[in-house]
């Protein structure tokens, strides 16, 4: 946070001051609402979970040195400041809709069914090129999450990009009312969230509530390829900026100033796409202003659309091709990792530390896009609980389901794995060992040179051992 007093904080969240009056103009330096993020200086915020309430954890941070805290009870000898109110959950929504209306900033807001995060590491690392940028942190993008972002602006930014997740109606309008988003980028409007939503018009619906507080003079980026937004025309007279595959390019659309373009009608469209499997994507990248090839380092080829979707927002700041270029090819997965080690021509993956039935389903969708024969080793994953013979089960199929050539396996649950493999019938090859030294010695007379291989278990199954033992038969 950044030049935000105790007295505007209490009037922003209608709240009641009580503490000396004489630190109200007390600056905050930021807010959180985990007690073990609390900062000397920082404003708390407790929150009443399901099992947990924050309110509990106040002494404590008072004693870590917060300057203030907020309040839905009445404390009693309270050595620091706090503000009473009624909801520390509204108050937290009100303060960063109040912080977000001082700031001068742009802000990026991004939707959609799918492919949020990737689509933020993209526009983040393309904008990075130009400007100081302030990210969502992992997923918070929700109620509690967007607002905790959006206090996280400090003086250096210059440009934020924040994600915006829903489940129900109103739910968007309510994220819009606090982002005020310069920049609204839906990525897709898929089946998720059926159950309130019931319908993909009404994710529709839903979603666009996004562009019910943009700023006045603000851009709108859409995909162009997904037939429910490619039938958005304009919204308070912004025209869409659409991007896709096959497009035609359209100054007119891009300026918006007159007439606009539909969703058959794609500013930005890629073409020559070229799968490098795990080493990443190449495309030819066509806007109103030029073309560029880029050479995408993260695997799949969906990144080529979270590539225009960026492409569309540089522009919209003004960025020029060649910023946008360097930002698309420094792009890293989330949280900068790299476990891809490069061994005499078999490219390893190396995911071996934990595993658990969500990760390993996004393991092996980085492995399908492997060149060569791509094989998973895998291992028994702990800590299922009674569904755990099930689980296991799911996760062969899955691997099965994603065309994975081979699937080495060892531990007594993974035997599980092995026989869903199986069920599917689809092509893939299983190899299941009762101990993970037996399965080591038989994968390393298997595998070869060209070969793509993903190791990941759970870390009680030692898989790093088996790791190593690749390394020192192909390094």
């Amino acid at each position: 946070m950044r030049h935000m007093t105790l007295e505007q904080i209490t009037r922003a969240c209608h709240g009641t001051y009580i503490g000396d009056l004489g630190q109200m103009q007390t600056e905050i330096k930021g807010a959180v609402t985990d007690s073990r993020q609390v900062e000397e200086g920082f404003l708390f915020i407790p929150i009443k979970g399901a099992r947990v309430d924050g309110h509990d954890f106040i002494p404590d941070v008072v004693a870590q040195g917060a300057a203030a805290v907020l309040s839905e009870k009445q404390l009693e000898g309270c050595r620091a400041p706090y503000i009473r109110v009624a909801s520390s959950e509204q108050a937290l929504k009100d303060i960063a809709e109040y912080y977000r209306e001082q700031l001068e900033i742009p802000i990026v807001g991004i939707t959609g069914s799918v492919g949020k995060t990737s689509t933020k590491e993209m526009i983040a690392s393309v904008l990075s090129q130009n400007y100081q940028v302030l990210k969502t942190a992992g997923n918070f993008n929700n109620e509690i999450g967007l607002p905790l972002t959006l206090l996280r602006i400090r003086e250096e930014h210059e440009v934020a990009v924040v994600e915006m997740g829903i489940s129900d109606f109103g739910e968007m309008h309510r994220l819009a009312k606090m982002a005020k988003p310069d920049i609204c980028v839906i990525t897709n409007i898929g089946i998720c969230h059926l159950e309130n939503l019931k319908t993909r018009d009404g994710i529709l619906q839903a979603k666009s509530e996004i562009f019910d507080f943009l700023k006045p003079g603000g851009h709108i980026v859409l995909n162009g390829e997904d037939d429910k937004l490619s039938t958005i025309t304009q919204v308070n007279g912004v025209c869409p900026l659409f991007y896709g595959y096959g497009g035609q390019e359209d100054p007119i659309g891009m300026t918006g100033k007159e007439g606009c373009a539909s969703g058959k009608e794609k500013q930005i469209y890629a073409d020559h796409i070229e799968n490098c499997g795990l080493k990443g994507v190449k495309a030819q990248i066509h806007t109103p202003r030029g073309e560029m090839q880029v050479n995408i380092p993260i695997p799949g080829e969906h990144n080529v659309y979270n590539a225009m979707a960026a492409t569309g927002v540089g522009l919209s700041l003004g960025m020029e091709l060649s910023d946008i270029k360097a930002g698309i090819e420094k792009v890293e997965t989330i949280g900068g990792r790299s476990n891809l080690i490069e061994l005499g021509g078999l490219l390893l993956i190396d995911d071996c530390y934990n595993a658990n039935p969500v990760s390993m389903r996004a393991s092996l969708d980085v492995l399908s896009n492997g060149l060569g024969r791509t094989i998973a080793v895998l291992g028994d994953m702990g800590e299922l609980g009674e569904e755990e013979r099930r689980l296991h089960y799911e996760v062969g199929a899955y691997a099965a389901e994603k065309n994975i050539h081979t699937v080495f396996c060892a531990g007594a649950l993974s035997k599980q794995l092995a026989q869903g493999v199986k069920d599917v019938d689809a092509g893939c090859t299983v190899f299941h060992f009762a101990a993970r030294q037996e399965m080591t010695e038989q994968l390393l007379k298997y595998l070869k040179e060209g070969d793509t291989v993903l190791v990941k278990a759970s870390h009680f199954m030692e898989y790093p051992k088996v790791v190593q033992a690749i390394k020192e038969k192909f390094f």
